[in-house]
């Protein structure tokens, strides 16, 4: 009889653990919580002026899509690059972007998505703006700093659709592209790991510095391809040169942000993978990364969530290599264990972004509600 008293007394210490927890949480996290009360309070307020809502916008999705995606292009050049002064990093990655964009500008008339925002669904610049596609940025910099790889190209780009069909086209692409990176890097690293079992020992030779330094600028601009669509969404499709200006150059100050921030919490998720933080083993990751990604952009004109391919590269890779671990049978199995985890806790964060883009496109637009209650 007394054992019901016992069960309250661990369910009760349990619970005052937890809110001791958050309220901990909240306290470390004090500033981050009222800097994101101000943007909602400014966002709430200014969504009603057009002008100045398209470029608070547009500063929000450029500084939380760069910050959040940077796990995926520049993670690995930052987590091999540690001993290396930031402000040189900045320059390499700041400089290509500004090359990037330039040649889109140039080559496209003034269109700097290189062209992902031509598509139907995406082809008109926003009249006006509500409430929730300024909020949609500030989630995603919530998300961020959950240390959560979101597909910026689902929250960012499905707020401004107003087709469904361009969803999912979008849904279609991302999926595509986890498979195939994730069953290319099982494929590329099952091959190679015991090769670079070996050769990865021993102190990396200068020339593997130069080549990561070259594969990360190829990367970058291939992912800027891709991805560049989801900061402009806000803006004008055609820019002129006082807009470009402010776009690139507001883009290349937040870059050195980020490496004076060395990536801040969600370079996390870079630094937990295995050997990563090595060259020659960041070296093989960007090239496999850019290989696929310059796939994609061949492919269609469509975007696509560039995170989804990048889980599934990791989560390939991270099997493979312990596919290929030599130990006995308990210990391989804890290995391909641990890889599953780590795969299933980064898609799961990456779902839970998916899922509040649906929502916020439901909500926002009334042509994607339309298909889809004409669906049923």
């Amino acid at each position: 009889m007394a054992k019901k008293p016992i069960d309250q007394n661990i369910n009760q210490d349990i619970l005052t653990k937890k809110t001791y927890s958050i309220f901990d949480l909240a306290k470390q996290e004090r500033i981050f919580l009222i800097i994101i009360c101000i943007l909602v309070s400014i966002a709430g307020f200014i969504t009603e002026y057009t002008y100045a809502a398209m470029w608070f916008g547009f500063a929000l999705a450029a500084y939380s899509a760069i910050a959040n995606d940077s796990i995926q292009t520049i993670g690995t050049f930052i987590a091999s690059n540690q001993k290396q002064k930031w402000y040189w990093l900045w320059l390499f990655i700041g400089l290509i972007w500004v090359a990037t964009i330039s040649y889109s500008w140039f080559t496209f008339n003034g269109d700097v998505s290189f062209k992902l925002l031509s598509v139907p669904g995406l082809e008109k610049a926003p009249e006006s703006f509500v409430f929730l596609q300024l909020a949609a940025p500030i989630v995603l910099l919530v998300m961020t700093r959950m240390r959560m790889p979101v597909s910026t190209t689902f929250l960012l780009l499905n707020v401004f659709t107003y087709k469904a069909g361009t969803i999912v086209s979008v849904m279609s692409k991302s999926f595509f592209g986890y498979v195939l990176a994730f069953v290319l890097a099982i494929i590329v690293w099952f091959i190679l790991e015991r090769f670079v079992r070996s050769y990865l020992k021993g102190k990396a030779k200068p020339y593997w510095m130069v080549l990561q330094w070259i594969t990360s600028g190829i990367l970058w601009a291939v992912w800027i391809m891709q991805d560049a669509a989801n900061i402009a969404v806000f803006l004008p499709r055609q820019l002129d040169v006082t807009e470009f200006i402010v776009y690139t150059g507001f883009v290349f100050l937040g870059l050195g942000l980020i490496f004076f921030l060395k990536g801040d919490k969600i370079q996390d998720i870079i630094n937990e993978k295995t050997d990563v933080t090595d060259v020659r083993a960041a070296t093989l990751v960007d090239l496999v990364y850019a290989v696929i990604l310059f796939y994609f952009k061949m492919y269609n004109d469509f975007p696509m969530s560039t995170t989804w391919v990048f889980i599934g590269l990791l989560a390939g890779r991270e099997l493979a290599i312990a596919l290929g671990k030599e130990g006995k049978p308990k210990q391989r199995k804890e290995w391909l264990l641990n890889g599953f985890r780590l795969a299933r806790k980064d898609i799961f964060k990456a779902l839970a972004g998916l899922i509040v883009s649906l929502i916020l496109a439901i909500v926002i637009n009334d042509g994607v509600r339309k298909e889809i209650f004409d669906m049923f």
